[in-house]
């Protein structure tokens, strides 16, 4: 049976190295549910995945113009344009099967914004780099994943959210939250994402970073390890406690929600490594804003997320409807 629901995927491609998967992928999605690609690539790259996707996948251009972040356009576009309430939001590097579908999309019965785990698959090296991150993340609080269900009517409630702010899946969050909407973690509902190349990979390192500084208290922890190693240098007991203190949170995040089933024992051994990288790319990431932000995308964004209180006196948080009626087109016309 076919989901009531859209499958917003944003896309922006330099090249078409992926377009083999990515095409056989939306032919198995486009059996299960309606999807549309936004797809804001240059007119010869449009062209060619206008030729190579599916006929069932509806394939548009965005219809936003402003705003720093190219992937927030595509979001907006794509839910202006939604055939339902229900919609799924994810990156062009993600994965679903259909069970992790089913349970997105159920979720959002009772949730105005559901937000399953990634996890990457398969592993080469930078994966497992990053894999540290997630468990640490799953460890603390929970990770930002690259894709979301969401009920459509919060967006038109807010006239969606800000396309000038870099770590976009905070700044959506934080808009749903405010406008009294129900936020449900699924830690326990693992989606495949396809890791980067390795360039693609290192060139990610300070803008992730960058993301912290709409966390203060995250952004002060990951600036103090960096000094506090150069401090320790010579008290190499006192690093390696640190360091098995990493690992065995990691290890907690990896065990939580049922994650041991899907990923590696051996994935908390690199917790230590990407922390250390996170120290010194958040320092760099400082020193970014200083300079009037980060670059993204050919241009610099200043603001990493907007402060939830001055979303709460944005929105006002009223009870949202499950029965939302047609999207305003004011949602891609006007975005945040």
């Amino acid at each position: 049976m076919r989901l009531a629901a859209e499958y917003v995927l944003p896309l922006r491609w330099s090249d078409d190295d992926a377009i083999g998967d990515l095409t056989d992928y939306l032919g198995e999605l486009a059996g299960w549910i309606d999807v549309t690609v936004v797809d804001g690539s240059d007119a010869p790259l449009f062209a060619a995945h206008a030729r190579a996707f599916p006929g069932l996948v509806r394939h548009v251009r965005p219809a936003l113009a402003h705003g720093a972040n190219g992937k927030v356009r595509g979001v907006l576009t794509g839910v202006a344009v939604a055939r339902h309430e229900r919609i799924v939001l994810a990156d062009d590097d993600v994965r679903y099967d259909r069970a992790g579908l089913d349970a997105v999309v159920s979720a959002l019965a009772d949730a105005d914004l559901v937000a399953p785990q990634n996890v990457f698959d398969p592993l080469p090296w930078h994966a497992r780099w990053d894999t540290g991150r997630t468990l640490l993340n799953r460890a603390f609080h929970r990770d930002y994943s690259g894709t979301y269900g969401i009920r459509r009517s919060v967006l038109e409630r807010t006239g969606g959210y800000d396309p000038d702010c870099l770590f976009e899946n905070l700044e959506l969050e934080r808009t749903v939250r405010a406008a009294g909407g129900v936020v449900r973690l699924r830690r326990d509902v693992f989606v495949v994402r396809r890791p980067p190349t390795l360039s693609h990979f290192l060139g990610q390192r300070v803008r992730q970073a960058y993301d912290s500084l709409a966390q203060p208290p995250r952004l002060l922890l990951e600036l103090t390890l960096l000094p506090t190693i150069v401090a320790l240098r010579r008290r190499r007991g006192v690093l390696l406690l640190i360091a098995l203190g990493v690992v065995a949170a990691a290890e907690g995040g990896r065990r939580r929600a049922g994650g041991r089933g899907v990923f590696r024992p051996s994935a908390a051994l690199w917790a230590p490594v990407w922390a250390i990288e996170r120290s010194v790319t958040s320092w760099i990431a400082v020193g970014a804003r200083v300079r009037g932000g980060v670059r993204y995308a050919g241009t610099r964004v200043a603001r990493a997320a907007t402060p939830l209180r001055v979303l709460r006196r944005r929105h006002s948080p009223g009870g949202l409807s499950r029965n939302a009626g047609p999207v305003k087109s004011g949602i891609a016309a006007d975005g945040g």
